[in-house]
């Protein structure tokens, strides 16, 4: 699926139900957040939908505009449809509800697989209370920006856990590669 250079790093999915709202917003966030930590040589990120129902489509324009009014952007972003067969191209799927979680878990034909997959609330204390990031498809500009919030604050807390063993690899690696 990637370059070797990819093939080195930590590789990330992030999966909601259609790859339009909650998943590019993790994608574009979590991109950015990863650059500002110096962290974009060492880690990839990617995102999908369980439903295949807007393929090829831009993000939702809500989507767009919830992240530009932070900052972010997902300008490029085109909706996909996770694969089964990409569980082994990634450390960790991270999905945003209990649905995508459940459909994952039976797409996964081994435990390995199923180990790969987790809530992204799960990475933030703050979210301790809650299994789900809503789904802000039926909402209006402020959910969105409610659920824009709710996905940094756990992408943010989902680096701060990596960084450390990012950091370490990717010492073993430099140290690994100027061994004759």
């Amino acid at each position: 699926m990637g370059n070797s250079q990819e093939d080195s790093m930590f590789r990330v999915c992030f999966v909601c139900t259609g790859n339009i709202c909650r998943s590019p917003m993790a994608e574009a966030i979590s991109r950015k957040l990863a650059k500002g930590l110096g962290l974009h040589k060492l880690i990839s990120f990617t995102s999908a939908g369980t439903g295949e129902w807007h393929v090829g489509e831009q993000a939702d324009p809500r989507t767009l505009a919830a992240l530009k009014r932070a900052g972010y952007s997902a300008d490029e972003h085109r909706a996909k449809q996770f694969d089964p067969e990409w569980f082994s191209d990634f450390d960790l799927v991270c999905t945003f509800d209990r649905g995508q979680l459940r459909i994952l878990r039976s797409w996964a034909e081994t435990d390995a697989e199923r180990n790969l997959l987790r809530p992204l609330l799960s990475f933030d204390p703050a979210s301790s209370d809650r299994q789900d990031v809503t789904d802000p498809y039926y909402g209006d500009d402020a959910l969105f920006d409610t659920v824009r919030d709710q996905i940094e604050a756990a992408c943010l807390q989902l680096l701060k856990q990596l960084t450390p063993a990012l950091r370490a690899a990717s010492e073993i690696d430099a140290t690994t590669a100027t061994k004759p």
